[in-house]
């Protein structure tokens, strides 16, 4: 659907356009100053996906700021309190009373400053890939690079940036974003925002945020660093940071971050919409196998009912999680107190079992946990679920059965797919010898606590 562009007038005289879509609560996303363009934003079919699950149980509303795309392009005046100025006339236009509000990347100071400033109108506070000083960001070597790049040609300025937020193989995305951005505003009008930028600080607004505050940052972001984004969560009181593996871009806003949002939001979880059950392969796959420590001694200390109640629960919260991260659950065997699961990619199994080892341990079932990946054949049990078979599956395992509770463990085949990719280090635990399987093979532990 084509968004129907609006006008709100602020209290300095400037028209901001604006467009709502969806009906329900509203969810309030201020833009990536200075790149906006609500208009063609809508057309591209990636943001067109993120809006389709915003407007499923709310309503969206979207502007440009002052300066930017089909808002006034004649302004001299980016300053902060310029920016709130927009912000305020879109809601105040709208009539809006209560709502989400969502700060994306350079906006998030005008979101904080806002919320700070009308705590009754800000019921969550939403922050991505954001930060509350400018200079924390600008000062990186990525971020002078880029402004230098501006400053000498402004078309692969924009082609440098989009790839290197939205991904240096996305290949006809990044092309696309980078147009956008091009679209979006004059070089000269970008120069001088970015100037005005620089000078936004709200690290002093951070302890009087009264809103929930849920805050994504993505490791593989190229701005900000996680000490910026870090520097903002510790300074809002309660606030909950979410780390994020690919793309920071808007237009590819995970599935794990809208989940996210859902259960921070108290709205219906929307996991079986985002991640359809895949079909299990047959060929080579990413196996990871999770098994409660210790369960002998846990249910005679928590009795057995209690510990199959808390198991129960521990299982179906691995199994959304594996989902969330990309990975298929398999429902088929009876696996005592195991979750067996299957990837296509070893980056997010591993993902997937650092998060799974961290739930064991907030439900007080620590877990063992074990990857490798190789063949698989994929069968249906006597009951008609489905089910993997082979090799890969028993190495799987009795690597699981090798780690501690709580620990990671990986084959060699498995850190050699994700050496690079994963975001973790790799302690090396030798040769091992495997009940059932011929040859010894080579295990390490993930170590992901520097993260």
């Amino acid at each position: 659907m084509e968004p129907r562009i609006q006008y709100a007038k602020t209290s300095d005289g400037v028209n901001i356009a604006y467009w709502t879509l969806g009906e329900g609560p509203s969810l309030v996303q201020t833009p990536p100053i200075p790149f906006s363009q609500v208009q063609l934003a809508a057309q591209m079919p990636e943001d067109r996906e993120w809006g389709r699950f915003a407007t499923s149980n709310r309503r969206l509303v979207r502007y440009d700021a002052r300066g930017t795309g089909l808002s006034d392009r004649e302004v001299d005046d980016f300053s902060l309190d310029a920016q709130l100025l927009d912000l305020e006339a879109v809601v105040d236009h709208i009539g809006l009373e209560r709502f989400v509000l969502w700060g994306l990347v350079t906006s998030g100071p005008v979101a904080i400053a806002y919320a700070v400033r009308h705590p009754d109108r800000v019921s969550h506070l939403i922050l991505w890939s954001s930060w509350a000083r400018s200079s924390d960001v600008l000062r990186l070597p990525q971020a002078k690079g880029l402004l230098a790049l501006a400053d000498t040609d402004w078309q692969l300025f924009t082609e440098t940036s989009a790839h290197a937020f939205v991904g240096w193989s996305s290949g006809d995305l990044a092309h696309r974003a980078a147009e956008f951005m091009r679209e979006s505003i004059t070089p000269e009008t970008a120069k001088a925002i970015v100037e005005a930028l620089a000078g936004f600080d709200v690290t002093g607004l951070l302890p009087a945020v009264a809103a929930p505050t849920l805050v994504f940052h993505s490791r593989e972001a190229p701005l900000p660093d996680l000490a910026a984004t870090r520097a903002m969560v510790t300074g809002i009181r309660g606030a909950r940071l979410v780390l994020l593996e690919g793309s920071p871009a808007g237009w590819q806003i995970p599935a794990e971050a809208v989940i996210a949002m859902d259960q921070f939001l108290g709205g219906p979880p929307r996991a079986a919409t985002l991640h359809p059950e895949k079909d299990l392969p047959s060929g080579t796959a990413v196996v990871l196998f999770a098994d409660i420590a210790g369960s002998t001694a846990l249910t005679e200390r928590l009795g057995d009912a209690a510990f199959r109640t808390k198991a129960r629960e521990l299982s179906g919260s691995l199994r959304a999680l594996i989902r969330e991260c990309g990975g298929t659950p398999v429902e088929g065997p009876t696996l005592g107190d195991g979750v067996l699961a299957v990837f296509t990619s070893a980056r997010e199994g591993i993902a997937a079992a650092l998060r799974c080892a961290a739930a064991g341990e907030s439900a007080g079932l620590p877990l063992h946990l074990g990857l490798h990946a190789g063949d698989v054949t994929r069968e249906k049990d006597p009951d008609g679920r489905d089910n993997i078979y082979g090799g890969a599956v028993n190495i799987a395992a009795r690597i699981s059965a090798l780690s501690a509770p709580g620990e990671v463990l990986v084959s060699e085949t498995v850190r050699s797919l994700a050496r690079t990719s994963a975001g973790v280090r790799f302690e090396d635990r030798g040769e091992q010898s495997l009940k059932g399987v011929g040859e010894a093979v080579r295990v390490w532990r993930i170590r992901a606590d520097d993260l």
